[in-house]
């Protein structure tokens, strides 16, 4: 989708492992790469793994959120991915406080620096825990949850992953297929990160800065990434998305893409037996305008 064999400058925005920016090299033998990733470790990983492609890589130290600061001395490039979320290197690693599954410190910073996910359970008060229970998790029982936080932290401190999973099965009880612990780990790992206000400021800077024909790709996995892509391509297409009773159009809706995927395209089955992480993924892709 991103047609790499075009040539031209290629932007990885989550460059994780490697992997897409590896592709990109591979298909498009005149394409230039720009990695971009906070995770000094991804980037250390991603290197190794892309020197073979000498200068054709340029790799940077950065959230995906400023990319309008990243690209201002940088050439308009041709095409964007951005692959949402937590990389698998770091769900699999336990001392970086992702996974529910194995015990380690309760951190989740994707960086270096800021609030860790222990700061925010032992200094959030029970409102606050419930609005990021309910607002980045969309977890039905966050009251009854936030509350339970609150009143074990009084007997000690909850610092690793396994103690706040227990506490949440505990008040949630067995009543789901997925983990108790699924959507309050989300929750907190996107409010830790402040994932969902750098993907809006992605997103503009991304339409902003690519030259005309160029393609934004976008995978995202759960459904508060997901409607947040959808609105902005369906608002950089021209389709207002304000309530019907406005009298004029406020939501900066404006021709500057066309979509490219009608409906997100999803792995197939056999994608997700190799990769089973990959069977929430969507992918949504749009072309920008040549004006």
């Amino acid at each position: 989708m991103l047609a790499p064999g075009r040539g031209g400058l290629y932007v990885d925005a989550t460059l994780g492992a490697g992997g897409h920016a590896e592709a990109i090299l591979e298909r498009g033998p005149h394409a230039r790469v720009l990695g971009i990733d906070r995770d000094a470790e991804a980037l250390d990983g991603a290197r190794a793994r892309l020197a073979r492609f000498g200068d054709r890589v340029e790799l940077v130290e950065a959230n995906f959120g400023d990319l309008d600061e990243v690209l201002a001395d940088r050439a308009a490039p041709d095409g964007i991915v951005a692959d949402l979320g937590v990389s698998s290197m770091q769900l699999d690693e336990a001392r970086r406080g992702f996974s529910f599954r194995r015990d380690g410190p309760l951190d989740m910073r994707m960086g270096r620096g800021g609030r860790t996910a222990a700061d925010i359970v032992a200094a959030a008060s029970v409102d606050e825990l419930t609005r990021i229970f309910r607002e980045w998790g969309e977890e039905r029982m966050a009251a009854k949850i936030a509350r339970g936080i609150v009143r074990e932290r009084t007997r000690g401190p909850i610092h690793t992953t396994r103690q706040l999973a227990r506490i949440v099965a505990a008040e949630k009880g067995g009543r789901e297929k997925i983990d108790p612990a699924t959507r309050v780990f989300q929750a907190l790992r996107i409010e830790v990160n402040q994932e969902l206000t750098a993907l809006a400021r992605f997103l503009a800077a991304a339409v902003a800065r690519m030259n005309g024909g160029g393609r934004l790709a976008v995978i995202s996995y759960h459904s508060l990434e997901d409607r947040l892509v959808k609105d902005a391509f369906r608002r950089d297409s021209g389709v207002c998305l304000c309530p019907p009773r406005l009298p004029q159009c406020v939501c900066g809706a404006r021709a500057a893409l066309r979509v490219l995927t009608r409906r997100p395209l999803r792995p197939s089955e056999a994608e997700q037996r190799r990769n089973p992480r990959s069977r929430s993924a969507k992918l949504r892709v749009a072309e920008k305008l040549a004006i």
